[in-house]
């Protein structure tokens, strides 16, 4: 199997059973129904571990384009590959997405409210706030690449790491998760997003493009900024691509607390 089967692949299973937890969770008349966060997020951390134990030998299992471009803006996977590595990614999201609208294909029209049957694909604010649901997103992937690259710098026992993987998953998502839903993936956000515009879901609303850019910035730039403090705090590797990936996150941040403090 080629590395963009692999992500391909491997993004495909994330979507269908992280996307599947929710759709179990909030879709009426599913044995789930009403199952509650807790279970979304262990069903998301379980997602990512299956998933990482399917293709990881094959293609390292970024299953994320956050996790590409942060490995990628500190040396350690290649520039050349990251567009093949995204493209891959998005596809299989998408894929992912439709498997899901055809496993819940009775609920959809069982269901009334709209934006549940988004929130089965796409993730949403609590409060909406462009710059603080910005941050959120940010810290969330920051949090999340930060963590891989310090897990993978501890030596485990054969075959566990993809499993600690998914519990760092379920910790984002237990403790910073309810501000935005913690997508912390351009590609498990925008690819199920784009299957939810296009599927003919019975009662299904507008897709939410207008917040659809902060679920893909969002995660690019604390995936980034997640690998350059690795590399600055914990090797003391410090370069001009970490002071300005700083600076940026001060000024959204500094944007997040003015807007907040304004609509209060």
């Amino acid at each position: 199997m080629t590395e963009f089967a692999g992500e391909l692949i491997g993004t495909m299973i994330l979507i269908i059973l992280g996307c599947g937890v929710v759709g179990g969770a909030v879709l009426n008349k599913t044995k789930s129904q009403n199952a509650g966060w807790i279970v979304i997020t262990l069903g998301w951390g379980l997602a990512v571990a299956m998933a990482v134990y399917a293709v990881g030998g094959i293609s390292g299992a970024h299953i994320n384009p956050a996790v590409t471009l942060g490995l990628a803006a500190v040396g350690e996977f290649p520039w050349e590959k990251v567009p093949m590595y995204i493209g891959a990614q998005m596809i299989g999201a998408f894929i992912g997405a439709i498997v899901v609208y055809f496993h819940y294909l009775p609920h959809w029209k069982a269901t009334e409210d709209a934006n549940l049957k988004l929130a089965v694909f796409s993730t949403d604010p609590a409060i909406p706030n462009k710059f603080a649901n910005l941050l959120s997103e940010i810290i969330g992937t920051f949090v999340l690449v930060l963590a891989i690259l310090f897990i993978g710098a501890n030596e485990f026992t054969e075959g566990l790491n993809p499993l600690i993987i998914g519990f760092l998953i379920v910790s984002i998502g237990l403790s910073l998760g309810g501000t935005t839903g913690y997508a912390i993936n351009p590609a498990r956000d925008l690819g199920p997003r784009i299957a939810h515009f296009l599927m003919p879901i019975s009662g299904k609303r507008n897709s939410n493009w207008s917040y659809s850019w902060i679920p893909v910035l969002g995660p690019a730039i604390g995936g980034i900024y997640g690998a350059l403090f690795y590399k600055a705090v914990f090797e003391q590797q410090y370069n001009i691509l970490f002071w300005c990936c700083s600076a940026i996150i001060a000024v959204v941040a500094i944007a997040s607390f003015l807007t907040s403090r304004k609509e209060n």
